[in-house]
């Protein structure tokens, strides 16, 4: 199977493609949102007017050409002057998309700028956002007032006023992990603010993250693949897109490691698409060197440290669901003492400061000695456990505990369970 490379898809395409993943995550509705790309030669590829967005083929895919003349089986998106009008503004744009997903269109609504810097990759993808004013849905000044935000080339991502959102990307690819993103940060943002307050970033806090890649990875180059490696690949493939799927990992985040024989393990590989990772993306990492050729994960030296001071750990899972995040950016004591099923699985769940788990591996990885779930504030949560499945399960009970803890705090304060309850669950379960 061969890496989705998706800028040598025609536009159809990758419009249908996308289109399909923004309906299904929920992040837009049968009748809602149109994206676009324009080609080298001056046509703009569209989505369609008034076709449901669940069901839509490539056949429904629109083309207006330069000249205006219009190809295809329906009308052009309403809202097509505002995407024309980006394209003239801002020529290196090759992809936008608009649409109305639940968290953006608050922010839309309150009139507020979100602040991305809750996580450091979130800032780096999405940049400043800019807000243009209210306009009829459809109309020439609609596209005049989002135009007008995008001459200043700061921005990429617009906040529509009491509409939406509209971004641009470099490629469709671009424009899609640059939506996703933002969405994920709003929904960040608000679950937080029910929890309490939400701690920002620095610029330079995410600036010394975002550069913080692995220096001088040793690479080898004689590689093998036998049955036993290549099955671990495709179940960690098949365990990625679960997690996509459910909500668990964005396109932009999230690193799954395994494993393989004694502390050499195989890791997700560094910027590529979460979504569309195959078994050949990944990387061995073999006595402490990545096999020729691939990049791996950014936190590849924790995993390592990780395998090597726990022989009972067989995988890892890092990543970025909004309500363990919701916790993790506000500050907020996950408290898994709230359900009996949750403390079984997860056991408390400590907090470590951001930027920790660069500065100082070593302490990191001895804290899974006692731990399986670590949260990082800032940044991510740490899930481990012996086999891939387990550990994805213990990321879904953690995540699902979460959302319930988020959604307790507008009902009132938590009750946990006491001390007596939990040595009664310890005795009753043989946690250790």
């Amino acid at each position: 199977m061969k890496q989705l490379d998706v800028k040598l898809m025609h536009p159809v395409e990758q419009i249908n493609m996308i289109m399909g993943r923004i309906y299904k995550s929920g992040m837009t509705t049968t009748s809602g949102g149109n994206i676009s790309i324009r080609d080298k030669n001056g046509d703009i590829w569209i989505t369609p007017s008034g076709v449901d967005k669940g069901s839509l083929t490539t056949k429904d895919i629109m083309c207006v050409k330069k000249d205006g003349t219009i190809i295809g089986l329906h009308k052009p998106s309403s809202e097509y002057p505002f995407h024309k009008a980006i394209y003239e503004t801002r020529p290196e744009l090759t992809a936008i998309i608009h649409a109305h997903p639940p968290a953006l269109v608050a922010f839309s609504i309150a009139h507020v700028v979100p602040d991305t810097k809750i996580v450091p990759q979130a800032h780096s993808i999405c940049g400043d956002i800019g807000f243009a004013p209210y306009g009829t849905p459809g109309s020439v000044d609609l596209g005049e007032k989002i135009a007008r935000q995008f001459k200043d080339k700061r921005y990429k991502a617009v906040i529509m006023e009491n509409h939406g959102v509209v971004l641009g990307g470099s490629d469709m690819m671009d424009a899609y992990q640059r939506f996703e993103t933002l969405e994920f940060c709003c929904r960040t943002i608000v679950n937080a603010k029910r929890l309490g307050e939400v701690n920002y970033l620095t610029d330079e806090q995410v600036l010394k993250y975002v550069n913080h890649l692995p220096a001088n990875v040793p690479h080898f180059v004689d590689i093998e693949y036998p049955s036993d490696e290549r099955a671990l690949r495709t179940e960690m493939v098949d365990i990625i897109r679960r997690a996509c799927n459910q909500g668990l990992m964005i396109s932009t985040y999230g690193t799954v490691s395994a494993r393989w024989r004694d502390n050499d393990f195989l890791i997700t590989p560094h910027n590529v698409a979460r979504m569309d990772i195959v078994p050949g993306d990944i990387v061995q990492v073999k006595n402490g060197m990545a096999e020729a050729g691939k990049t791996p994960s950014r936190s590849m030296a924790l995993h390592q440290r990780i395998y090597q001071l726990n022989p009972h750990i067989n995988s890892i899972i890092c990543t970025q669901p909004v309500n363990l995040m919701a916790h993790a950016v506000s500050g907020t004591k996950f408290d898994v003492r709230t359900i009996p099923e949750s403390w079984i699985f997860l056991q408390d769940i400590p907090s470590i400061p951001f930027g920790l788990i660069y500065n100082d591996v070593d302490h990191v990885a001895k804290l899974f000695n006692e731990n399986r779930v670590l949260l990082v504030e800032n940044d991510s949560v740490f899930v481990t456990g012996d086999k891939l499945l387990n550990t994805f399960d213990y990321l879904e009970v953690a995540e699902f505990s979460a959302n319930s803890l988020v959604m307790a705090s507008a009902i009132g304060p938590l009750q946990p369970m006491g001390d007596k309850e939990i040595e009664d669950l310890r005795i009753a379960f043989n946690v250790k």
